[in-house]
């Protein structure tokens, strides 16, 4: 994001610049708060609560963070006012109630240099005629599992892969049956578990390496997309506005990209959508019940932070065409300023027709073509990949699109991995796996006095009103509670959900609106009863509708790490309060089923997950007839050995 000049003040929604969040760490160390052995493993900007931004520009400068203390284990959930340079609040974290902080940067090194010098792991690689320096671990969060020597405790588990040289990818090299339990505050080894020895496969998944895969093909031809008279949008600051939107772009090293205050000019007045959008949480739950893997599940965003693992992305590779970067600022595990370089990107793209007529009446032909705003990140966590798409496009509507890749976690594959996971290649297993994501949709459609319609298709029964049976229609349900605002989609329905502005009536007398469309896929797959699903309530149900609280942030709660389960969304739905006419929040969850293919080895083609917003009633007819005609192109003769069809 933008660095502000000398006298400049920031929007209340900008996120935290390298100079407050320096600010940040002189203010913690000046109060006590923050010591040679503090680490900082989450810092943002604590928002200000929606009333007062939309009432005035400006606002007092708050900083939240989540802080460890190597030296004792103490977690602390700490806000700072950077407009009066103190501590405004500071709260002792109980790692049994509470959960532990997300993980930081440096626990990762930690991890190899313990399981260096433990004399268990040692051995349990020798049994396996495998040399430590050829082994590639990962520090893989814990869960919550009620064993009674990790209550308490900060605690990783940690899967190995055999690494033959310092350019090989592991990951086609599995160690499978041996799983460490690490105790990241003392620094050792709490457990082994070792189900026995198991062949590595041999194959390599050097997928970069022509030697290992054969030539690249050479057949491509060069596709160049150019504006010569550059972009469609302006950027001032961190707002951004395009044909007829406008937002303001955010960055938070938790969620990674946020859209604020996302409006739609119609007649020469902004009209309001969406006051805050973001992907809170992501869960990923695996599906193998063995002693070595029953635990994997991850939550990226409040375990890991995707936020702060955003790739710098490349002209020509993530993004094609005239292309803006923004750096993000978020904060190292010291506390200071850490730059993301080209954190995101921002393009607009031509998407085929927008709309169509030739009319055999008065002979005239009309074709207009859409076109999108392109919003995006891209994170790497671990093996896995994720871009996140966010769209505009010409006629009101808003998308989202998350896009998998990467490399699937893999074991040895034999007749007890069978049942759980795919066979990607000879002896190489992929088990069984989810995405989830949930958005986070604070809701303004035209105004903070929303409701909720759940939209069914129905069929009608033949009868006097219908006597040939070919009618059918709508049923149109409205959600008043919150307890009622627990929902699954039905695709056999065309189950769609309604953010309606009860106040304010299109000219057809309709109350205006926006749908949410559901791409309706499984949600959680774990049974009742485990604890993943304790965890990620969130992800039961495909939607989830709350009153707004500027406190309620994030789906599983505010800590996820190694929590017991039950924040989040489930407590915030307890208070079964009134949505109906209110200042409302959506929470999407959207995702994938990952039954892993040969395709998917040795590096995954992407896959795709979102949803789509789209206006139903918003506005009063087309939005976009006053969308240009096409300029003529100018098109390339073809080559004189190039066949003309006809």
């Amino acid at each position: 994001m933008r660095t502000l000049g000398p006298g400049e003040r920031p929007h209340p929604l900008d996120p935290l610049g390298p100079e407050e969040i320096l600010a940040v760490r002189e203010i913690l160390a000046g109060e006590g708060v923050f010591t040679e052995s503090t680490r900082v493993a989450y810092l943002g900007l604590e928002e200000p609560p929606k009333a007062e931004v939309l009432k005035t520009a400006g606002s007092k400068r708050r900083a939240r963070a989540f802080l460890l203390d190597l030296a004792t284990g103490e977690g602390e959930d700490v806000v700072v006012s950077l407009t009066d340079r103190r501590v405004d609040a500071r709260t002792v974290l109980d790692p049994v109630k509470d959960g532990q902080v997300p993980l930081l940067t440096e626990e990762h090194g930690l991890v190899r240099r313990v399981l260096r010098e433990d004399a268990g792991w040692i051995a349990a690689l020798t049994r396996r005629g495998i040399e430590p320096d050829q082994v590639y671990v990962a520090a893989l969060t814990a869960g919550h599992y009620d064993l009674p020597h990790e209550e308490g405790r900060r605690v990783v588990r940690v899967l190995a892969h055999l690494q033959p040289t310092p350019d090989s990818l592991p990951w086609a090299y599995p160690i499978d049956g041996l799983v460490a339990y690490v105790d990241l505050v003392k620094g050792a080894v709490l457990e082994i578990v070792d189900t026995g020895v198991l062949s590595v496969p041999s194959e390599s998944g050097d997928y970069h390496d022509p030697e290992v895969f054969g030539p690249r093909r050479t057949t491509q031809r060069p596709i160049e997309i150019t504006q010569p008279e550059g972009p469609s949008f302006t950027v001032d600051g961190n707002l951004v506005t395009w044909e007829k939107w406008s937002l303001r772009l955010g960055y938070d090293m938790r969620e990674g990209l946020v859209l604020h205050q996302i409006g739609f000019d119609d007649a020469g007045r902004t009209r309001p959508v969406v006051y805050r959008a973001s992907v809170a949480e992501m869960v990923v739950p695996y599906g193998d019940p063995s002693r070595v893997r029953f635990w994997q599940n991850y939550f990226d965003t409040g375990e890991y932070q995707l936020g702060k693992l955003a790739n710098a992305l490349e002209l020509g590779c993530d993004c094609l065409g005239d292309i803006t970067y923004f750096d993000a600022t978020i904060a190292g595990d010291d506390g200071a300023p850490l730059v993301l370089k080209n954190a995101i990107c921002m393009h607009e793209e031509d998407y085929g027709v927008l709309w169509k007529h030739t009319d055999p009446a008065n002979g005239s032909r009309e074709t207009r073509r859409q076109r999108r705003l392109v919003i995006s990140f891209f994170v790497t966590v671990g093996n896995y990949d994720y871009g996140f798409y966010w769209y505009l496009y010409l006629d009101g509507t808003i998308e989202l699109e998350v896009k998998a890749t990467g490399i699937v976690f893999t074991g040895v594959y034999d007749e007890r991995a069978a049942p759980y996971g795919s066979q990607v290649a000879p002896g190489l297993a992929a088990p069984y796996h989810q995405h989830l994501f949930s958005a986070r949709l604070d809701m303004t459609v035209d105004g903070v006095a929303n409701a909720v319609d759940e939209v069914d298709v129905v069929t009608r029964p033949m009868d006097a009103a219908n006597p040939y049976g070919n009618a059918f229609g709508r049923a149109i349900t409205r959600l008043r509670t919150e307890s009622e605002a627990q929902r699954d989609a039905a695709g056999s329905r065309d189950r769609t959900w309604h953010v309606v502005n009860p106040a304010v009536r299109n000219r057809l007398g309709q109350p205006v609106g926006y749908a949410l469309f559901p791409q309706d896929k499984p949600t959680l797959l774990a049974s009742e009863g485990s604890s993943v699903r304790r965890r990620a309530a969130f992800a039961t149900r495909h939607l989830w509708v709350t009153r707004y609280d500027p406190s309620e942030r994030y789906p599983a709660g505010d800590l996820v790490n190694q929590h017991p389960g039950g924040a989040g969304l489930p407590r915030y739905a307890a208070a079964d309060r009134d949505i109906d006419g209110q200042d409302i929040v959506l929470w999407h969850t959207f995702g994938l089923t990952h039954f892993p293919r040969p395709e998917d080895w040795p590096v995954m083609p992407v896959d795709t997950c979102g949803f789509t917003l789209r206006p139903v009633g918003f506005f009063d007819r087309n939005p976009t007839l006053d969308v240009p005609r096409p300029r003529p192109a100018a098109v390339a003769a073809p080559p004189a050995s190039a066949p003309i069809r006809r």
